[in-house]
């Protein structure tokens, strides 16, 4: 079934899916860590440590997500910013940031990376979160502001971008 012209236009234009941005950093944090390792912390801190802070970073980004999906399901509107937004979310976890998913994608990606001990992944997460501002939320916000107009404008007067 082709897309008609409004329906082409009715998305963000992202340069791609959120998550592909930061498995992708990711994974070449972790392979450049492979063949060059660079520790986050030194070796004073037990590695079973350093691992339940990064499940337990993880865990807490989980939730986090999870809160944020819940809440865009429950308005009926999509996931997906390749597919048009139908409603505002603006309650739950909305009430304190306009990005959860996103902030918890972060979280998520950090833990990960504290937890494999790998610095290049961790130094990595700056042009993955510059890639996120720029390429997803920038346009995202842009789209939002058309389609919702002063509403959109009143939401990001009163709730942060990230936290």
């Amino acid at each position: 079934m082709a897309k008609d012209a409004q329906d082409v236009e009715d998305v963000a234009g992202v340069v791609a899916p959120p998550p592909l941005i930061f498995l992708g950093f990711l994974v070449v944090g972790l392979a450049i860590g492979h063949f060059w390792p660079l520790a986050v912390v030194d070796g004073s801190l037990p590695v079973a440590v350093r691992i339940a802070v990064g499940t337990a970073v993880a865990v807490l980004s989980l939730a986090m997500g999870m809160a944020g999906l819940r809440q865009l399901r429950r308005a009926g509107t999509n996931v997906r910013p390749d597919r048009p937004t139908t409603a505002l979310v603006r309650d739950g976890i909305y009430r304190y940031s306009r990005n959860p998913l996103y902030t918890a994608l972060a979280f998520l990606y950090a833990g990960i990376a504290f937890a494999a001990d790998s610095l290049w992944a961790l130094m990595l997460l700056v042009p993955a979160l510059l890639v996120i501002r720029y390429g997803v939320i920038a346009r995202e916000e842009a789209y939002l502001e058309r389609k919702f107009g002063d509403d959109y404008r009143n939401f990001t007067a009163t709730v942060r971008r990230w936290l």
